[in-house]
């Protein structure tokens, strides 16, 4: 299971800069009404090119909950880029915590294909009925301005079609396909 524990503040996502993507007029009564409706489309746009490049764009923390791990060795982790490894915590089916020396495991491929690496030997043994939790800060920043252009850029564009087309949207414009085919996740056979 793989969860958002800071979801993004309202302050954080860039309505302004939307609006002026739009041409949207100011100093409407409706004003504050649009706000909220461009809120919903770059809160849309961000979850649909989050999914599709297996980035998370604006920092926020996640826990990932695990009862097996993929290779004794190595876990992919399911986002990038990882900005911090906070606190693995292995947890008894009783209930019990115990949480991991952090010189025991490291970040690896932080940037696009994270992955948590046993520094020797495996990964600790997670317990029998049990699973453990990851907790990581992932996303290029805290704010707007530390997002790749071509990102920003993809995000107002896919707002803009999901603001126009109010009804539900359609396929992902070319142009948004255009900007995101770098980013694209290559999966391998070990990740």
């Amino acid at each position: 299971m793989f969860q958002e524990l800071t979801p993004l503040p309202d302050a954080a996502l860039p309505v302004a800069a939307l609006s002026a993507h739009l041409r949207l007029g100011t100093a409407f009564s409706e004003e504050a009404l649009q706000a909220e409706v461009l809120a919903r489309c770059l809160r849309a746009a961000l979850a649909a090119i989050e999914a599709r490049t297996g980035r998370a764009l604006l920092a926020r923390e996640f826990a990932l909950t695990l009862a097996r791990w993929r290779a004794p060795a190595a876990h992919p982790l399911p986002v990038a880029p990882v900005r911090t490894l906070g606190p693995i915590t292995l947890v008894a089916a009783d209930g019990a915590e115990q949480v991991i020396a952090p010189g025991g495991v490291r970040l690896d491929g932080a940037e696009s294909a994270p992955r948590l690496v046993a520094v020797r030997g495996d990964l600790p043994a997670i317990p029998r009925g049990g699973h453990v939790r990851i907790i990581i800060e992932a996303g290029f920043g805290p704010v707007w301005d530390d997002l790749p252009a071509d990102l920003a850029q993809a995000v107002l564009m896919l707002a803009a079609a999901f603001y126009d087309e109010r009804t539900g949207p359609g396929a992902m414009p070319f142009g948004v396909l255009a900007l995101l085919e770098r980013w694209r996740v290559i999966r391998g056979m070990g990740t």
